[in-house]
């Protein structure tokens, strides 16, 4: 299915080299803002977000505001007409026509992919449930970027709710596209990463291990991603509360580390990181928030002034197949094709829009 208009609902859709291009871009925005503060002029940007978001709502406001744009959307769904049961299609192609850009974000997985199929301008994915945050992904990379001189050879190590945590799994599809990357995935067995990730990282030609404490690991480490236990992806407070505080980063664990090893966040955070790590001059969540702006308007930029056109699926569709994962768009909003692609290996089918697996 082809698109007239440019989406960015996962990072991969696009080569490396596009990736790179937008970084740089920010890159050069942080360095020189005041050279980039018209190139929105008349511009709209409608944000969409579904769910409470402060940093990624925030900077997508004022990065277009910062290039000269003007900004429409909700930040709360009961504000609109989705509280009376409007489709995200109905919703998104209404907004659509208003704006040149639409952002958005949803607790479902595959929603932004779903607002792509029909919405009549460009759509930025600001987070899927517990799938994709291919922009945070951008934020991440400029900061490695600027911080680390490099997005190559770097071991890093993510830390907590990995099975839930759309920043790491983005996060992870691409810096395993750069050369002699390592990954160490430290969480609860009950959080670790999903095999889907897994399997890209291997693919790509990276590695990874498991560990299941900081401490044994945080000496390796060129960069240490905290991300924490989210209530909300839990299907009880039960299960919550019988992971949450499992991994703290604080003063006596950061004496373990090397000096040049950097801290990240994408925020918020509950107790992960003790508030006397703020001042180390490798805690850089702080940093990483305000370089969001400069992704973001990076990303803006390129989005419209880019035209060409999007294939937003690739897959087959099988009307008569179900996917498995009960928090993916496809089983809330019955319209949506039921597409599907086969595994690298050929003995799975992949949902296109969650990336749930099922046997043939």
């Amino acid at each position: 299915m082809q698109s007239e208009y440019q989406h960015l609902i996962d990072l991969n859709d696009y080569p490396v080299s596009w990736w790179q291009k937008v970084v740089e871009l920010g890159e050069q925005i942080k360095n020189d803002p005041a050279a980039y503060a018209h190139k929105c002029d008349g511009k709209v940007m409608a944000t969409l977000f579904y769910e409470p978001s402060t940093r990624t709502q925030m900077s997508f406001q004022t990065a277009m505001i910062r290039l000269g744009g003007q900004i429409i959307g909700f930040d709360n769904p009961a504000n609109s007409s989705v509280s009376k049961g409007e489709t995200i299609k109905d919703t998104t192609k209404i907004v659509s026509n208003y704006a040149d850009i639409l952002v958005i974000r949803h607790p479902i997985a595959g929603a932004a992919k779903a607002a792509s199929l029909t919405a009549d301008c460009s759509v930025i994915n600001a987070g899927d449930g517990g799938h994709l945050h291919p922009t945070q992904t951008l934020t991440d990379l400029l900061t490695l970027k600027i911080e680390k001189k490099s997005l190559s050879g770097l071991t890093v190590g993510m830390c907590g709710d990995l099975i839930n945590g759309r920043t790491v799994h983005s996060l992870c599809k691409a810096l395993s596209m750069f050369e002699n990357n390592h990954f160490i995935f430290i969480s609860t067995p009950e959080l670790r990463m999903p095999a889907y990730i897994k399997d890209i990282i291997k693919a790509n030609g990276s590695s990874f291990e498991e560990a299941d404490t900081i401490e044994e690991v945080i000496g390796k480490l060129d960069v240490l991603y905290m991300t924490r236990i989210q209530q909300e992806r839990f299907a009880s407070t039960e299960d919550y509360l019988a992971q949450k505080n499992t991994y703290v980063l604080d003063k006596r664990k950061m004496s373990m580390a090397r000096k040049d090893m950097i801290v990240m966040h994408p925020l918020p955070r509950v107790d992960e990181i003790t508030v006397d790590v703020d001042d180390d001059p490798r805690a850089m969540y702080f940093t990483q928030a305000k370089y969001g702006v400069f992704a973001r308007m990076a990303l803006i930029m390129t989005m419209l002034s880019e035209k060409k056109s999007f294939e937003t699926l690739k897959g087959k569709v099988y009307p008569n197949v179900k996917c498995d994962n009960p928090k993916c768009i496809t089983n809330h909003e019955a319209y949506l094709p039921k597409s599907f692609r086969f595994s690298r290996d050929e003995t799975l089918l992949e949902c296109e829009f969650c990336d749930e697996r099922k046997l043939i």
